[in-house]
C-alpha cells in the first residue's frame, strides 16, 4: 500500500514537472526524485533523531559532552586587566579592541582601579569620516558608470560602524581621545541601527546629487564645495544622535585608591599624547592568516580605510604558527594585542568558551561537515566576524600553547567578559592580529618592504569587524 502511495505521487510530480517544463537534463526527474527518497530508510533511529530536532534547537542537541569535561581554567602568562567593556548593540567592537589595548597600559603604568576611553568620542568623527570617504569616492568615480563595481560597491556601502584596526589608527591619530565621563554613550551610540540606515540613506542622496551635477558639466572644484555642504547636515545628524565632540576638557587622574594624581585641562590630541603616544600606523603591523592566499605577502585593500586622506588596510599574509609565535612575544612582555575571528562558530555561550569539538554537527546529522579552512574562506562558509582583545596564553611544559583567552566587548558574564579558545580552534577561526613592531621577526620585516598586492574594496574576506 505505502509503494503503491509513492509511485502515485511521484506520478502525479512527474505531470506537474512536465507541465511546468521543468524535467529538462539537470532538472528533478520523477526517477532521480524516486531514488531520493528512497535513500531516506527511516529507521528507528531516524525517527528518533527526527522527533529531537523538530521539537529542541540544533544546537542543544549537538552539544558533545565529552568537551565539557575537565576543561582547565588556568593559564600560564596573562596581561592582567580590570573592567570588562560593553559595546552594546552596536558594531564598533574594532574600536572597543583597539581601545582596550591602550586602557590596559594605563591602568598598569598608573596603577588605576578602572579606566575607560570615551568610545562615542571616536565613533563621532569615525562616522563622519566615513561619509567624506563615500563622498570623495563618488565624486572621484562620477565619470564612470552606475553600474560600475566600484561606484555600485560605494552605493552599498555608504556607511557602516564596523571596522578594523586601521580605523583605530586613522581616527585616533587625527582626532585624539578623551575618557568615557568627558562624552557619554548615548542611545544611538549603544543602538546604532536607526541612526546608521538614516545618514546612509542621506549619503546615498547626496552621491546621486552630486553624479546628476557632474553630469551637468560642474566641475570637480565646485563639487567639493557641494560636498563640505552636504558634510554639515551629516555633522548635525551625528550631534543630535551622539552629542558635540569636546574641544578641551579638565580631567583628574586617580589611583586605585582613588586619590588623586593631578588635574589638568586637555584637548583630545593632547590627552592621546599623553596617555597613548604611540605613532599608531607606523609601530603596529596587521597579521592574517588566510590559507586561500600566498603566505609572507603583503596586501593591500583597496578603498579600505576609515578616512580618505587615512591608510588602506595593509597585513602580512602568514602561516598561524608564525602568528602564535609574535603573540606570544607581546603576552609574555604584559602587551594585549588587537584579534579579530570567526566568534560564532562552536561558542559555548553558558561558559565562554570556543572548542571546535563543543557542537557534533554530524553525529547528530549522520554525516560528515569536512571542510578545511581554506575551502570554507573559498565557499564564504567562514570569515572574521567580530574583533576583541588577546591577552592570555597557556603554553604546555615544551612551550606550545594548549589555549588562549581574549577580553571581549560584550559587558560582564561568564569568565567576567572573557572568552576561553582551545588552540584548535585558534587554529580554524582566528584571522587577524597586530602586534607592534618590537615583537615581529626579521623574516616579517622583510616582507614589509615588498610592493603590496592591491586586492578590491568587495573581497568578501574584508568585511569589516561588529
Amino acid at each position: 500500500m505505502k509503494s503503491n502511495k509513492l509511485w502515485i505521487a511521484l506520478f502525479a510530480i512527474g505531470i506537474t514537472l512536465s507541465v511546468h517544463g521543468q524535467n529538462a537534463a539537470g532538472g528533478i526527474s520523477v526517477q532521480m526524485l524516486q531514488e531520493i527518497r528512497q535513500s531516506y530508510k527511516g529507521t528507528p533511529t531516524d525517527k528518533a533523531i527526527r522527533n529531537a530536532i523538530t521539537n529542541n534547537e540544533i544546537n542543544k542537541l549537538a552539544v558533545n559532552l565529552e568537551s565539557k569535561n575537565h576543561f582547565d581554567t588556568y593559564f600560564s602568562d596573562k596581561v592582567n586587566s580590570k573592567g570588562i567593556t560593553n559595546q552594546k548593540s552596536s558594531g564598533r567592537c574594532w574600536l572597543f579592541t583597539g581601545l582596550n589595548v591602550f586602557r590596559s597600559k594605563i591602568i598598569s603604568k598608573y596603577n588605576l582601579n578602572d579606566f575607560q576611553f570615551s568610545h562615542n568620542y571616536p565613533f563621532f568623527w569615525d562616522q563622519l569620516e566615513k561619509a567624506n570617504l563615500f563622498l570623495q569616492g563618488i565624486i572621484d568615480t562620477r565619470e564612470r558608470p552606475m553600474d560600475d563595481k566600484i561606484v555600485e560597491w560605494l552605493f552599498k556601502n555608504p556607511l557602516s560602524d564596523g571596522g578594523q584596526f586601521t580605523g583605530v589608527a586613522d581616527i585616533l591619530t587625527k582626532y585624539g581621545v578623551v575618557p568615557a565621563d568627558v562624552m557619554v554613550e548615548t542611545y544611538s551610540s549603544e543602538n546604532t541601527r536607526q541612526m546608521a540606515n538614516l545618514i546612509s540613506l542621506k549619503l546615498k542622496e547626496f552621491g546621486l546629487q552630486l553624479r546628476e551635477q557632474s553630469g551637468k558639466g560642474v566641475k570637480a572644484a565646485d563639487l567639493e564645495k557641494k560636498k563640505t555642504e552636504m558634510l554639515g547636515t551629516v555633522y548635525r545628524m551625528l550631534v543630535l544622535t551622539l552629542g558635540e565632540p569636546p574641544a578641551t576638557f579638565t580631567w583628574t587622574l586617580k589611583d586605585a585608591k582613588g586619590n588623586p594624581l593631578s588635574t589638568k585641562q586637555y584637548t583630545p590630541q593632547s590627552f592621546y599624547q599623553e596617555f597613548i603616544g604611540a605613532d599608531l600606523k607606523n609601530n603596529y603591523v596587521m597579521l592574517m592568516n588566510d590559507p586561500t592566499r600566498e603566505y609572507y605577502k603583503l596586501y593591500e585593500i583597496d578603498f579600505d580605510r576609515h578616512a580618505y586622506d587615512g591608510k588602506n588596510w595593509t597585513y602580512v599574509n602568514l602561516p598561524v604558527e608564525d602568528i602564535k609565535e609574535m603573540a606570544i612575544k607581546s603576552i609574555k612582555d604584559s602587551t594585549m594585542m588587537y584579534f579579530s575571528c570567526d566568534v560564532g562558530k562552536f561558542l559555548d555561550r553558558e561558559r565562554g568558551i570556543l572548542d571546535v569539538n563543543f557542537f557534533d554537527y554530524g553525529s547528530l546529522m549522520g554525516t560528515p561537515f569536512g571542510m578545511n579552512k581554506k575551502q570554507r574562506i573559498q565557499t564564504f562558509s567562514s570569515g572574521s566576524s567580530h574583533a576583541m582583545t588577546l591577552m592570555a596564553v597557556d603554553l604546555d611544559t615544551n612551550g606550545k600553547p594548549r589555549k588562549w583567552m581574549v577580553e571581549n566587548s560584550w559587558g560582564p558574564g561568564v569568565n567576567n567578559g572573557h572568552l576561553i579558545m582551545t588552540d584548535e580552534w585558534f587554529n580554524e577561526y582566528m584571522f587577524r592580529l597586530v602586534v607592534e613592531n618590537k615583537y615581529i621577526t626579521d623574516k616579517i620585516k622583510e616582507v614589509l618592504k615588498q610592493t603590496p598586492t592591491r586586492l578590491p574594496a568587495w573581497d568578501p574576506m574584508f568585511a569589516e569587524e561588529e
